[in-house]
């Protein structure tokens, strides 16, 4: 008689118990290929019950199981069996390692929305409520924390009354990776709530964040003031919202500070000219000359996007000192942020402005010893084209640029020839053969190819 086969089950199961960690993690990447193989009956009865018994295994191989897991539904039998992935996924919301539980997490997000109206709450809130009362252990109610934004919207309302104490009570706990982990989602659950609730019930747990002993809780008052803003009218978030804003420009921990900074361009969208030009322009003049490098780079990239939100004067007054202290920053990292958005400002402040306060600090940062600020300046420079006219950009900044096609970097001479096109075509035939001809055809003989190949591709778009 001849021996049955092997089936890819049978396989799956062989290459698992393997001591090989790379061959487990291969068979796992091809779970959706098997289960495309056995079909949806099969996968149902073999598949799915033998992945609830592979999970104790390395963390690297629980991170694929993970992920992959996300992908199955549609081969088990589509919405009406994704419930039978549940199982394996909560055990997963329950390991220690965080980027397993941040995959298991994921993929039931992926699952929780495919699951049919009729089955949601069996398996969807019973899989909430015992992540969150299954012991002391943190893990499980940091995983439940994200699911909750998609779990919430579809209860009904009695059941609504009972997650939203259990998010009460997640927030409050003593463990600051759950408090984190509630904290990081209140943005996504504040959208979800009306004005009334969230004054009543939301709001408080707000504040309470915001002067959590943890910086890591309270850095994320950021993101859920700009949710919070959104669902306030303004004379609310002038009462609100701002104080907590002003409080966390001024924390003790740069990281809060940061996030003050490198949100700022959303809080000003958010929160309206009249709370930006009188209480969050100071705040972004202050991060801008903050003691913490991190804090001014994350400050520099958004000068522009505060800058259109507020009159002109004040942005002579205000911000273009700063800029021109941070040109010189003795941080790379400040002067590279700055020198990706400075250039932005031209379209904003008009010609006169630009040309005298601008225009040299633009010509400073093209010859900065940094290579990535060189960059960023010539990766704007059709920003400032239309503004300074040909005039100005032909005396002023075609020398640097002409020095620049000699640097040292081949990024940067990369970068010029990238540039010349549509400088050539502002510029004009005439100019472009006066100035720039010669240029052109030395790259074609430059050393690096790749400046070679663009400098041919180049010369069509020129001609």
């Amino acid at each position: 008689m001849e021996k049955n086969k092997a089936g890819p089950v049978d396989i799956l199961v062989g290459e698992l118990k393997n001591d090989d960690i790379q061959l487990r993690l291969n068979s796992i990447r091809n779970l959706s290929t098997i289960a495309r193989a056995l079909g949806p009956d099969r996968s149902q009865k073999e598949l799915i019950p033998f992945l609830k018994d592979i999970l104790e295994d390395e963390d690297e191989v629980l991170l694929a199981l993970a992920e992959e897991l996300g992908k199955l539904p549609e081969y088990i039998g589509g919405r009406n069996h994704a419930y039978l992935l549940l199982e394996s996924l909560e055990s997963l919301a329950r390991v220690e390692e965080t980027v397993v539980r941040e995959k298991a997490v994921e993929s039931l997000c992926i699952v929780a929305v495919l699951i049919p109206d009729e089955q949601f709450e069996e398996h969807l809130i019973g899989l909430m409520k015992r992540l969150v009362i299954s012991g002391e252990w943190f893990t499980p109610k940091a995983s439940a924390c994200g699911i909750f934004h998609l779990i919430y919207p579809r209860a009904s309302p009695t059941i609504q009354i009972e997650l939203r104490a259990i998010y009460k009570t997640l927030c409050e706990e003593e463990t600051p990776m759950v408090r984190r982990a509630a904290c990081a989602q209140l943005k996504t659950f504040i959208p979800l709530l009306e004005s009334d609730m969230i004054k009543k019930e939301i709001l408080e747990i707000f504040k309470t964040f915001a002067k959590d002993e943890q910086d890591s809780v309270r850095l994320l008052t950021v993101e859920n003031a700009i949710a919070l803003a959104t669902k306030f009218t303004e004379e609310e978030n002038q009462s609100i919202v701002k104080p907590v804003l002003l409080a966390c420009a001024g924390d003790r921990s740069w990281k809060v500070r940061y996030m003050i900074a490198g949100h700022f361009c959303e809080l000003v969208d958010v929160l309206g000219k009249d709370i930006t030009q009188n209480d969050l322009l100071p705040v972004f003049v202050k991060l801008l000359k903050d003691s913490e490098p991190e804090v001014r780079t994350a400050a520099s990239s958004k000068t522009s996007g505060v800058a259109k939100l507020i009159p002109i004067e004040l942005v002579v007054k205000y911000i273009l000192p700063c800029i021109k202290t941070l040109a010189a920053d003795e941080s790379p990292h400040v002067r590279t942020a700055l020198a990706s958005d400075v250039m932005n400002l031209a379209p904003v402040v008009g010609k006169t402005i630009t040309a005298e306060h601008l225009l040299d600090l633009f010509l400073q940062l093209l010859k900065d010893e940094t290579t990535d600020v060189r960059l960023n300046i010539i990766a704007k420079l059709n920003q400032v084209t239309p503004v300074l006219g040909m005039d100005q950009i032909a005396q002023h900044l075609l020398p640097a640029i002409v020095e620049l096609a000699e640097d040292r970097q081949w990024r940067v001479r990369l970068s010029i020839i990238e540039y010349i096109p549509l400088l050539a075509e502002q510029l004009g035939v005439d100019f472009f053969n006066e100035k720039l001809a010669t240029l052109c055809m030395t790259f074609i003989g430059d050393c690096v190819f790749s400046i070679r190949q663009s400098a041919t591709k180049n010369l069509k778009k020129i001609n």
